[in-house]
């Protein structure tokens, strides 16, 4: 056990300018809106070679007995005293410009009352005068006082080393080293998508907890929440890391700063993920903003799955599936013919999915219910699935042939009549699956002859759910190579040996006598 450390406190007094700071990245989103973390987020440390769990944690903004205002505001709190409850050490974060507040007050008490160890961060202590307000904080009841600037690093190192001090005991012989065989590292899965579409639902339906917020209210998550995440399988434990990340809606209706900067978090999940999980709604179809999303994805080469998500209310989805089709068909927009072709089971509603979404086609559609937990073994068999179709190596001499076949059978069209070259191919990465093409005119590869031999790869090794990446390399022309195919009143402009000065009158070269010949 490598010991956790909770920081709590009243809103907006620098609790995730602190964490941020311990952990040395830009985890939690800092802001000067109270409120903005709801979620316990966590991060792994390390202080003097001492590993630690530290955890960040939403303001406590209520005195005793007041009733919270929201669901958002009672389930924030909820998620603060399970990390008081789990926690080792407990960092109590205030505020020296502002001195004791009511609300300081009380969540000392509350602290006291878990007998936990507690130290307190006397927050934004940023001059000698600044540090005179310290003792002020003796009132809370706790004994260790130590001025800290989250902004400036200031008191950070003896904060810590306080802190860790006080951790259960560690012996670093039993710790993970990094030449250790330990198996492979956690599989990331970002869970993105529109908000509201249940993508903090599904985490605490797979990991049997309340480990993360959910609430009726789009925009509910604002950080990007690790969540450690194991399941065993035929007596083999798998580990995975749940990345719950806020919901993305349209850019002009990102209307503040902290939905910007929750966005942006998810963008970074998705870049940091090894397979994305991009959840829909069965109830309200595909959207634009859910196309858009899938773009993301697209552009950042990543595995995926996609789940349709409340397929509870499957009835009612493919209900009005069927109106936005025959609605477009009176509008004269290409579409499916709904009436030849009933929208009747999975396998069906799965091919409108990826008809709407042609840019995912090589993502495997899932249909689960967070709230009833239908085909949540589906979801996780493919990720499993993904996950191994992403380590495929491909033999080389059975890489060439099939592109070899495939080039055969349909030549790009070029302007010019040239005719494609294919002299041989390579797997050059895994992640996403990346092939090295060597070819006479890399300017014959139209992203629709891309598209195609992509599909015959796929076609013939799987890789169902990851991207294939086709970089195409001209073979380099040798200067004798170059001459062979030159027509000559070309040649003399090609590099090479010049003649200077004026052409001889003879080339003969003159005959050498010798003077003793007879």
């Amino acid at each position: 056990m490598s010991g956790i450390i909770a920081i709590v406190g009243r809103p907006n007094v620098g609790k995730s300018a602190l964490f941020n700071r311990i952990v040395g990245k830009r985890i939690a989103i800092v802001h000067d809106q109270p409120g903005v973390t709801r979620d316990r987020v966590a991060a792994q440390a390390e202080h003097r070679g001492r590993p630690f769990t530290l955890v960040d944690t939403g303001g406590i903004g209520l005195l005793r007995k007041e009733k919270a205002a929201d669901v958002i505001t009672q389930a924030a709190l909820d998620q603060v005293k399970l990390a008081i409850d789990a926690a080792h050490v407990i960092i109590l974060t205030v505020n020296v410009q502002e001195g004791v507040q009511p609300l300081d007050a009380e969540v000392a008490a509350q602290l006291r009352i878990s007998g936990k160890p507690v130290f307190v961060a006397v927050n934004k202590v940023d001059n000698d005068r600044s540090e005179q307000g310290l003792t002020e904080f003796a009132r809370l009841g706790f004994e260790h006082l130590l001025p800290v600037s989250a902004i400036h690093g200031y008191g950070i190192y003896n904060l810590i080393d306080a802190a860790v001090a006080l951790l259960p005991a560690f012996d670093p012989e039993l710790a993970p080293k990094e030449d250790d065989d330990q198996g492979p590292r956690p599989l990331k899965l970002a869970i993105v998508g529109r908000p509201n579409v249940g993508k903090s639902s599904l985490i605490n339906a797979l990991t049997r907890s309340d480990r993360v917020i959910v609430s009726p209210i789009p925009g509910t998550t604002r950080d990007a929440v690790d969540v450690p995440f194991e399941v065993e399988t035929e007596g083999v434990r798998e580990k995975y890391v749940l990345i719950d990340t806020a919901g993305v809606r349209q850019e002009r209706r990102v209307d503040d700063s902290v939905e910007f900067f929750s966005v942006k978090r998810t963008e970074d999940s998705i870049e940091r993920a090894d397979i994305v999980v991009f959840v829909l709604d069965a109830e309200a179809g595909i959207l634009n903003q859910d196309k858009k999303i899938g773009g993301k994805i697209q552009e950042a080469r990543k595995a995926c799955i996609l789940v349709v998500n409340k397929w509870d209310v499957a009835d009612e989805a493919v209900r009005k599936v069927r109106e936005e089709e025959m609605q477009r068909r009176v509008q004269g927009k290409r579409n499916m013919d709904l009436e030849e072709k009933k929208l009747t089971t999975l396998a069906e509603f799965a091919g409108w999915v990826q008809n709407q979404l042609f840019f995912l086609d090589y993502a495997p559609v899932i249909f689960t219910s967070a709230k009833s937990g239908f085909h949540l073994d589906r979801l996780l068999e493919a990720v499993r699935y993904v996950a191994s179709q992403l380590q495929q190596t491909i033999p080389t001499g059975l890489l060439n042939r099939a592109l070899h076949d495939a080039i055969e059978r349909r030549q790009p069209v070029s302007s010019a009549g040239h005719r494609l070259k294919f002299f041989y191919a390579t797997q050059v990465r895994k992640a996403p699956p990346t092939f090295l093409l060597f070819v006479n005119r890399d300017e014959l590869f139209s992203d629709q002859y891309s598209k195609y031999l992509g599909d015959q790869v796929r076609r013939a090794f799987g890789f169902e759910g990851c991207p294939i990446l086709l970089v195409p390399k001209p073979r380099p022309k040798t200067v004798e190579s170059v001459r062979r195919n030159t027509p000559r009143r070309h040649v003399k402009d090609l590099p090479g040996k010049k003649r200077e000065g004026p052409r001889p009158a003879t080339s003969r070269r003159p005959v050498r006598r010798n003077p003793h010949a007879s």
